[in-house]
């Protein structure tokens, strides 16, 4: 059975020591979406929001996300981020924005957090722009998809 990192011996919160361990290539992918109405999805489609371009500004507070996540969780490390990705995909039919993160570092622990944040970051600031249209969105199924590198290697989400 598996352990939970942060905690010693004696069950008290500590930061991971990672010192000893090897720099590897690691990466991360994470997803979410927000629903909206039809008219806030339109107006995200046209441009037509008065703060500006709705999606620009979210990848750009989904990328700064990704650089603070050591400011926002308490016990994660700082790291050198080599490349960060935000992109969306726009379900006009269904009214539904997705996002998907991806982290890229060469370091002693992982960047699953940076992708996770990035994501979060990036739909809270959707939900930001467009409040004064449409204070029921809904924010939902952020996740992590894939992360690669590190001890444990590989992993996969299975649905």
């Amino acid at each position: 059975m598996k352990e939970l990192t942060h905690f010693d011996n004696n069950g008290n919160v500590h930061m991971v020591d990672v010192g000893n361990k090897p720099v590897t290539y690691r990466t991360a992918t994470a997803t979410g979406c927000i629903s909206m109405l039809e008219e806030t999805m339109k107006i995200i489609q046209n441009g037509d929001s008065k703060k500006g371009d709705v999606l620009g500004v979210a990848r750009i507070a989904g990328i700064q996300g990704a650089k603070r996540t050591y400011e926002l969780i308490p016990l994660c490390h700082t790291l050198a981020l080599n490349k960060v990705t935000v992109d969306f995909n726009v379900d006009p039919k269904e009214n539904v924005i997705h996002c998907m993160a991806t982290t890229h570092c060469d370091g002693k622990t992982g960047v699953e957090m940076e992708a996770l944040t990035a994501v979060s970051i990036a739909l809270l600031t959707i939900y930001d722009m467009c409040k004064s249209i449409d204070r029921g969105m809904v924010i939902s199924n952020i996740r992590l998809l894939e992360k690669l590198g590190g001890k444990s290697g590989h992993w996969t989400a299975d649905y």
